[in-house]
């Protein structure tokens, strides 16, 4: 099988350098066994570990028996990526990257090999926008009945607590967390859309692939409205527009131009997109990166 070592990627061992005694620690220790146990069970032959990799999963690159390319991935345990093998399973493909196999046990999810190195991120602004339009709306399907995935009210009703805590440390900000908090209690019962969201859709998130040009991956499946949805995508090169003039008005052309190429509510694309914004700034700031959190709070208060 494999004779390449295994070894955790240093990103994502550094996302994970939290309490030792962690579950999560726990399992990244455990990592490199799992992976060989699975490449084992599957009959995959380990090219090479996908490096600098993520901060949520390890990827490794493989063959399946008859030589076909795949990636097989190990998602941290946890909430964020709960459910994903499901989400991906009822996609089938359709504006996503394909499951071929995935174990319950280990939560290993064989995946379609896709080019990691190419995302939207690659193309131009306005045309990255139009792939990235044209790639989400595949994805907003109608659950099934009986589904697993967590609604929307519920994901940011857990939350709300981080928000708070994370924004007492940013006292300059208390204005725009009230503001944020007092959206979240409205939102999500102001629409009674119920889609299967991606959850994470941003254009680092959507690389190239040879079945489609463009691929979803990484999703933290979430049932709700649409316009959440595309909140990641208003955030998207953020840097870019403080970066130009007029920025505040950019931003809201942004918002704009996405709510109308998807028919979605500007006004609650807009109160989502700040909602996000600070919740990510404060939280930014709490984690010591302070410049990030300051920009992303700039930008929620420009919406």
């Amino acid at each position: 099988m494999a004779t390449a070592p295994i070894e955790p990627p240093q990103r994502l061992v550094s996302s994970l350098s939290g309490d030792p005694e962690s579950p999560v620690r726990q399992w990244l220790t455990a990592l490199p066994t799992l992976v060989q146990q699975q490449l084992a069970a599957w009959e995959l032959t380990l090219e090479r570990v996908h490096a600098p990799g993520g901060r949520s999963s390890l990827l490794a690159l493989v063959r399946q028996q008859d030589g076909t390319p795949a990636a097989l991935k190990f998602p941290v345990p946890g909430r964020v990526s709960a459910h994903e093998g499901a989400a991906l399973e009822i996609w089938d493909g359709w504006g996503a990257v394909r499951l071929l196999r995935s174990d319950d046990k280990s939560g290993a999810l064989l995946l379609e090999r896709l080019q990691g190195g190419v995302s939207l991120r690659s193309l131009p602004e306005a045309k990255a926008l139009l792939e990235a339009a044209g790639t989400v709306r595949r994805l907003w399907v109608e659950p099934p009945a009986g589904h697993p995935f967590e609604t929307l009210a519920g994901r940011t009703e857990q939350d709300v607590e981080g928000l708070r805590t994370a924004g007492a440390l940013t006292r300059a900000a208390e204005p725009l967390v009230e503001q944020a908090l007092e959206l979240r209690r409205g939102l999500p019962a102001g629409s009674d859309e119920e889609f299967l969201l991606h959850g994470a859709f941003r254009q680092g998130k959507v690389l190239a692939g040879a079945r489609a040009p463009w691929l979803a991956v990484g999703p933290s499946p979430v049932v709700g409205e649409r316009a959440y949805d595309l909140t990641a995508l208003v955030l998207d090169r953020f840097e870019d527009l403080l970066a130009g003039s007029g920025a505040a008005a950019a931003a809201r052309r942004r918002v704009a131009k996405l709510a109308d190429s998807l028919e979605v509510d500007r006004d609650r694309l807009r109160d989502w997109t700040l909602y996000r914004a600070v919740d990510a700034g404060v939280r930014e700031v709490a984690v010591g990166d302070r410049q990030r959190g300051e920009l992303l709070l700039e930008f929620a208060a420009w919406l």
